[in-house]
């Protein structure tokens, strides 16, 4: 059986015939002796009106190389430009092979030359075809078959004997090729994308589990457009990434409603207003942002939303917001996400050292993204096996965990501390509203850590977690280990109300 292993995709193949089909079929899958035969194309060179026997027989790889390093090396031959590049055409047989069921490996120069042996042991495997290490050497000079083109592209290859690292200090990109680079490099990492890491020590061969495997192909909102999850990027000059300047909400999505949208934009203009944010969107077009990425994922019920509105982009590196001249920039992040507590076994708390933040220092009532207080906390909670962590104030008393807002049941009376340190969240309001309506007595007061360990129940109210019972807070037993009569009850209304209320998501029936 003989084997026909092709790299990129169509050249002439020969200089002496101008038949595209006869060179397939008498050359490449002609008669020979040997079981493996090599085929080099050239992306750009597609022939049209050729047979279909070459992308259905042959098994394909495509060699990629970062066009940040192509064009200064392209650029010393011949002027660039995108067709000569190739890369679209790469990525149009890449879909033309997979739509046979035929999909090439991948291949990048940069891997090769970082590790060669483990990348191409890693292709050999994917071709179904012996690696050797001779494939890591060979000798110095031309070959018979390098063609025409050899002294102007060849010239450092007759020289080596084998891979070379690559070199650490590259030289200055031309200013001239950056308009080229900006084109060329999504089509590169489009394709970087699919590389398969069978093999390689490189990287891991397969990606991390993701919690909810469905969240794999979502399209989120970055400023004012709808992108697929591994393009939705902001810019480094963004200042969520120079300093946390950000301010955010989570929603949650029951049965086609947006549950407590407007409280949760309040809270954020209020949040923006606070941090002297300009240039915001509107109400609206931040509504019409979220609808449009929940109908745009199909996402109706048993989904989150993570919103984010940052300063915005800014012209230089810095703190000062007077470098914020582009507006602030809007993230729509919605997953399919189920409460990410049990919330009918109930969770495990411990207390960390790490202290609410206080207002002398930022007012917790600013809903920002500078979340490095409570994420010191989480680790705490994490090192020590707990679900979270509570978190005292300045004083001693409890304010909240990590991530949530927290409440206690002591002789069928509610308590919950005074959201002085902590968040008033939107769903702790909730809750105090459905305590006092299921006529329970309620009291919002300064709680120290032993009245939270001999509670008779403890739970911890967020949107992302909505009501959790707690059953253990630092090795102490919470009740009876399980979740009370009180937290029972506050759970079922939570429940009515959030299948009943909210603002619809609005789809057009055609």
């Amino acid at each position: 059986m003989k084997v026909i292993i092709t790299s990129r995709k169509f050249t002439r193949t020969t200089l002496e015939e101008s038949d595209g089909n006869k060179v397939i079929k008498e050359v490449i899958f002609g008669p020979g002796k040997k079981k493996y035969r090599y085929c080099k194309h050239m992306a750009k060179q597609h022939l049209p009106n050729l047979t279909n026997d070459l992308m259905k027989k042959g098994k394909h790889f495509i060699l990629i190389r970062n066009p940040l390093n192509v064009l200064s090396s392209f650029n010393k031959v011949a002027p660039p430009s995108f067709l000569e590049l190739g890369l679209g055409n790469l990525i149009s047989i890449y879909s033309e092979l997979c739509e046979l069921g035929n999909p090439p490996a991948i291949v990048d120069a940069d891997d090769l030359q970082k590790d060669p042996q483990a990348v191409l042991s890693g292709l050999c495997q994917d071709l179904g075809i012996p690696f050797h290490a001779s494939m890591l050497e060979w000798e110095a000079g031309s070959k018979p078959f390098d063609g025409i083109w050899a002294p102007w592209w060849y010239g450092n290859i007759h020289k080596s004997t084998g891979f070379t690292k690559p070199c650490m200090h590259s030289l200055p990109f031309p200013c001239a090729l950056y308009d080229l680079l900006e084109q060329s490099l999504p089509f590169y990492n489009m394709l970087r994308q699919k590389i398969r890491r069978t093999g390689s020590s490189l990287q891991p061969s397969l990606p991390p589990h993701l919690p909810v495997p469905a969240n794999e192909k979502l399209l989120a909102w970055v400023g004012d457009e709808l992108l697929p999850r591994e393009s939705a990027k902001v810019s480094v000059f963004d200042s969520v990434v120079q300093g946390g300047d950000a301010v955010w909400e989570g929603l949650r999505i029951y049965n086609g409603k947006a549950f407590k949208l407007d409280e949760h934009l309040d809270r954020l203009f209020d949040s923006a207003k606070a941090l002297a944010f300009s240039n915001i969107p509107s109400r609206e077009a931040i509504k019409e942002a979220i609808f449009k990425t929940l109908i745009s994922n199909g996402m109706f019920d048993n989904a989150h939303i993570r919103l984010t509105l940052t300063r915005g982009k800014k012209v230089t590196s810095g703190m000062s917001p007077a470098f914020n001249l582009y507006g602030c920039t809007l993230i729509v992040l919605a997953e399919w996400k189920p409460p990410v507590y049990d919330n009918s076994g109930g969770i495990k708390l411990v207390t960390a050292t790490t202290r609410r933040n206080s207002p002398n220092s930022i007012d917790s009532k600013i809903h920002h993204n500078n979340l490095i207080n409570n994420i010191l906390a989480k680790v705490e909670g994490n090192l020590a096996g707990a679900d979270d962590a509570i978190m005292l104030d300045k004083d001693g008393f409890v304010s909240e965990t990590n991530a949530t807002n927290i409440f206690m049941v002591k002789k069928g009376q509610v308590h919950t501390p005074h959201a002085d340190y902590c968040l008033p969240g939107i769903t702790r309001a909730t809750v105090l509203d459905l305590v006092v309506k299921e006529n329970l007595v309620l009291h919002e007061r300064r709680i120290s850590l032993s009245e939270f360990h001999t509670a008779d129940e403890v739970w911890t109210t967020g949107t992302m977690g909505e009501l959790t019972p707690v059953v253990m807070i630092d090795g102490r037993i919470i009740g009876h280990g399980e979740v009370g009569p009180v937290t029972r009850r506050i759970q079922d209304a939570y429940r009515v109300l959030t299948a009943e209320s909210g603002v619809p998501i609005p789809i057009n029936v055609e």
